[in-house]
């Protein structure tokens, strides 16, 4: 299953990064049991953030969504780290919980999360599909656009 994963992974031509490491007094992941919990993911790409603002003022919908591609990216690459490198072991995405930042006539948040929703499911098949959350914020850390984090089981 891991290979693929990968093969997916590379079909679309996505390469994952190395885990970011935390940016403030938290640890990236933790796993307890047969759950593996993703501490928020930035859209971040080439070692900083790709898409900054918010939306309905100076960031679009489409962007928003890449925004939330790269976070679910980010999502992929902790997963892969606190898995020995086995993207295998993931069994389901079980929830997402995304944050967008919006000025407050901004009512797409959820168009803005399908982002990472279709790009995990693209990745994962039926393992991708999961609950999730969708919620605008008067601001991000850093000025980012969207921040993701996960809930997933593994085996």
């Amino acid at each position: 299953m891991s290979a693929e994963i990968e093969a997916r992974i590379k079909d679309l031509g996505i390469t994952l990064p190395q885990a970011a490491a935390p940016a403030a007094n938290y640890v990236p992941y933790v796993i307890s049991g047969s759950h593996l919990y993703i501490s928020g993911q930035l859209p971040m790409e080439s070692g900083k953030i790709g898409v900054t603002g918010h939306l309905g003022k100076d960031v679009d919908v489409a962007t928003g969504q890449r925004a939330a591609e790269l976070c679910a990216i980010n999502i992929l690459a902790q997963a892969k780290s606190a898995l020995g490198g086995d993207l295998g072991r993931i069994a389901r995405i079980v929830k997402i919980n995304g944050f967008v930042a919006s000025v407050p006539e901004f009512v797409e948040q959820h168009l803005v999360i399908n982002g990472a929703s279709n790009l995990l499911v693209n990745i994962l098949g039926d393992a991708g599909v999961h609950a999730r959350a969708a919620v605008g914020m008067a601001s991000l850390p850093f000025n980012a656009a969207v921040e993701i984090d996960a809930v997933i089981e593994i085996a």
